[in-house]
């Protein structure tokens, strides 16, 4: 895979991946939602940088725990990603600095 002369990749893995996805990388099969549970398999890699997501895996920390193991990985850590993962904690925040949009009320405060 070459795209906008960036250099294609030797091998690319994919947990646990899915049959669209499969046409372009190995599906690993493991699923990486408890932070740590991957990292065996990275360190015998020789891979480059690890691409973490959807959701869940971010929300559980998996990008801080990877940087802790020495793996490069993209994606927000768990701060960063509870903004995204939990809409109460983002509209808690918003609230504690005083940032308003009538936009974000909960739903059990809209009548």
């Amino acid at each position: 895979m070459e795209d906008r002369g960036v250099p294609a990749a030797d091998q690319l893995w994919c947990a646990p991946g899915n049959a669209g996805i499969a046409r372009e990388a190995e599906c690993v099969g493991r699923r990486y939602h408890q932070p740590r549970r991957g990292d065996r398999f990275l360190q015998g890699q020789q891979g480059g940088f690890v691409v973490v997501g959807p959701e869940t895996p971010l929300v559980a920390g998996v990008v801080d725990d990877l940087a802790r193991a020495g793996i490069k990985a993209f994606g927000p850590g768990k701060a960063a990603a509870q903004l995204e993962g939990s809409k109460g904690f983002t509209k808690a925040l918003l609230h504690r600095v005083q940032y308003s949009d009538r936009r974000l009320w909960p739903l059990h405060q809209c009548r």
